[in-house]
This record gives C-alpha cells, sequence and structure tokens, in this order.
C-alpha cells in the first residue's frame, strides 16, 4: 500500500514588535563637589536652589519668582592688570566712571583701563563654562565688589558658576565672608511697565423719539 503523506501545515511567522525607544533626559549637572565644601568652610548658613537652565540675572528672577532687586549680578571686571568680582541688583547698570573711582580709591592708586574682558578670557580666568558666572570672589582667588544698593537687601540669590544652580544666603553673611568693598557703583535700570489696553465697548445710541406735533 502507498504511504499516505501526512500534510504539513506551515505556522504563520510572528513578527517581533520593537519597543518604542524612550529618549532617557539628561541628567542636570551637579555643583562642583570643591564650591559645595567652599560653601561649608564659610561656615554661613546658605540654600542650593536647583531650577532650569538659565542664563540671565531677568530668567533667573523669572525661574524662582523673585525681584530683581534681589537677584545679584555678577560681573568680570578688569582693572588695568586686576581682576574683580563684582555684584549689584539686576535692576542695576554698571557705571565704569564710579566703580573705577572706588577701586583706585581702595588700592591708593588711579585706575587708567576699566572693562569687562572677552568670554574667552573669562574661561580661562574662573574655570567655568563659556557664559557661566560666579559671585564667590574667594573660590577664584579674586577680590569682590558690591555695589551698596545690593547690602540693603536682606537676603540674595548669588551666581555659583552653573546654569542650573544657584546660592541663597545672608546678604550680610556673604560681605563679610567674602571680605568685600562696598561701593556707589551702580545706576537703576528705567523698567517700563506696559499697563494693558481696556478695551473700550461702544453703547448702541438709541435714536431719538420724534415729536409730533398734534394740529390745533
Amino acid at each position: 500500500m502507498a504511504q499516505k503523506l501526512a500534510k504539513t501545515t506551515k505556522k504563520p511567522a510572528i513578527k517581533k514588535v520593537s519597543k518604542p525607544k524612550v529618549k532617557k533626559s539628561s541628567p542636570k549637572p551637579k555643583l562642583p563637589e570643591k564650591l559645595v565644601k567652599y560653601l561649608e568652610q564659610l561656615g554661613v548658613k546658605h540654600q542650593i536652589l536647583e531650577h532650569r537652565t538659565v542664563y540671565t540675572a531677568l530668567d533667573a528672577a523669572m525661574t524662582m519668582r523673585k525681584k530683581l532687586g534681589e537677584i545679584a549680578k555678577s560681573l568680570l571686571v578688569k582693572a588695568d592688570k586686576d581682576y574683580y568680582i563684582v555684584l549689584l541688583p539686576a535692576d542695576h547698570n554698571l557705571d565704569f566712571k564710579k566703580l573705577g573711582t572706588a577701586i583706585g580709591k581702595q588700592n591708593k592708586k588711579e585706575i587708567k583701563v576699566l572693562k569687562i574682558p572677552t568670554e574667552k578670557v573669562m574661561q580661562e580666568v574662573l574655570k567655568l563654562k563659556a557664559g557661566a558666572m560666579s559671585a564667590f570672589g574667594g573660590f577664584h582667588n579674586l577680590p569682590v565688589v558690591i555695589e551698596k544698593n545690593l547690602a540693603k537687601v536682606k537676603s540674595a540669590v548669588f551666581s555659583s558658576g552653573s546654569y542650573n544652580h544657584s546660592i541663597e544666603l545672608a546678604v550680610k553673611d556673604f560681605i563679610n565672608a567674602e571680605k568685600a568693598l562696598l561701593a556707589n557703583f551702580g545706576v537703576k535700570k528705567k523698567i517700563k511697565v506696559v499697563k494693558p489696553v481696556k478695551k473700550v465697548v461702544k453703547k448702541p445710541v438709541k435714536p431719538a423719539k420724534k415729536v409730533v406735533k398734534k394740529k390745533k
């Protein structure tokens, strides 16, 4: 007898469904351990604020919901051959002439050239990322000069050298810890407050009624 061949049924191929790739968010950079230790060595009460990336003092104020006067704007300034970290409230502009006079008076010599160095020079002097700035002169072995109007604020937010971290502490404690020079060299900005325009709703004017005179 002829053997019957069994029919073989092919199993349908199962397609492997690839899982969607989830992009891992890159972790925020941490505050350098050297700066953390420096802050601890100062022996002053402070708070490290972690926030989204900010590049300007105005951006920092909006992010942390602080007044501009409570944000310490940090600048690296070169006076002749020496570098200084200069701090003033974020709602103030720098008056170079007044700053030069203050530094000259402190050093008992006339300052001939006062300028803000290039970004490349700032990186070399402060050892920070491009555009980043720090308020802590002692950490960078640089003297600090503070606008007197900033000293009137009880507590302020200071730059840490990181785009994602700031340091909040009492201004008096900062001045004492950094042995900062106080001087008048800031000019308050004129900030225009744009008021919302009120929409004028015109009410429909009713036509005057005609007075019909009765005939006698």
